[in-house]
Order: C-alpha cells, then sequence, then structure tokens
C-alpha cells in the first residue's frame, strides 16, 4: 500500500516520555499531506496530459501513415500513367509509320503512273507525229499531182487557144 495523503493525515504516533511535540508533528503532517494530495493531483494531471499526448501522436502517425500511403499510390498512379503514355506514344508512333508507309506508296504508285503516261503520251506524240507527217507527205504529193495536172491543163488549154485561134 502506498502512502497517501489520507494515510498521512490518519497516521497517529504514540507519545513517550519527551517525544516530538504533537502539534508540532500534526502541522506537518498536514502539511506533508497537502504536499503529497498536490503532488498526485499534478502527477494525474500529468498522465491525462500524457494519455491526450499519446492519443494526439497516435492521431498524427495514423494521419502520418494515411499520407505516407496516399504518396506511395499517387507515385504509383503517376508511374502507371507514364507507362499508359508511353505506350500511347508508341501506339501514336507506330500508327503514323504506318500511315507515312502507305502515303509513301500512294505517292510511289503515282509516280509510277505518271511515269506511264508520260511514256504513253510520248508514243501517242510519235505516233500523231507520224500520222501528221503522213498526212503532209500526201498532201505534198496530192498537190504535186494537182500543179502537174494544172501544168498539164494549162498546155491543153493553151493548144485549145492555139486550135481555136487558128
Amino acid at each position: 500500500m502506498g502512502i497517501t495523503p489520507l494515510v498521512v493525515k490518519q497516521k497517529e504516533f504514540t507519545t513517550r516520555f519527551r517525544g516530538f511535540d504533537v502539534q508540532e508533528v500534526d502541522y506537518f503532517l498536514e502539511d506533508v499531506a497537502k504536499e503529497l494530495d498536490l503532488l498526485n493531483h499534478t502527477i494525474q494531471s500529468l498522465q491525462e496530459g500524457n494519455h491526450r499526448m499519446n492519443l494526439e501522436n497516435q492521431g498524427y502517425r495514423k494521419r502520418e501513415n494515411s499520407m505516407k500511403n496516399a504518396m506511395i499510390q499517387s507515385h504509383k498512379v503517376l508511374d502507371q500513367m507514364k507507362e499508359n503514355a508511353k505506350k500511347a506514344s508508341q501506339v501514336i508512333i507506330a500508327t503514323a509509320e504506318v500511315e507515312a508507309e502507305k502515303m509513301l506508296n500512294r505517292a510511289h504508285n503515282r509516280l509510277s503512273q505518271l511515269h506511264s503516261d508520260i511514256i504513253e503520251l510520248k508514243r501517242q506524240r510519235i505516233q500523231l507525229e507520224m500520222q501528221i507527217s503522213a498526212v503532209l507527205e500526201s498532201h505534198s504529193k496530192l498537190l504535186e499531182m494537182t500543179k502537174e495536172e494544172n501544168k498539164a491543163a494549162d498546155e491543153t488549154d493553151s493548144t485549145l487557144k492555139f486550135i481555136k485561134q487558128a
């Protein structure tokens, strides 16, 4: 059993001849009891404060752990977002490369078609030149023949005029 203020107040000493002054001992015991009472109240107040501080500390630790978990989760989400963005960019790049390849193939096909068209146009030009040349040559021959016929007709006309005059 511990010494409490009540124990100190109720403690009685036996008196002996030439012992302590009873009144002085009572005053001292009264002061000790008051001091013990004050110390008990201080201890109880400190224990209550300590308990409150422990509860607050637990709350802070829980919040700290929650914040750590939130930071870890946000870091994971951020890493996942980075990974998703990287994958999306790779898909976009691959799609763009495929589209560029298609465009390049279409351009090559168009270029090949244009070359074929140019070759065909040159062939047609040569054929047209040959046809024009043939037409010009036949017209030239016709013109020569017409000139000869006209010359012969003129000679015949001259002869007829001469005969008519005679």
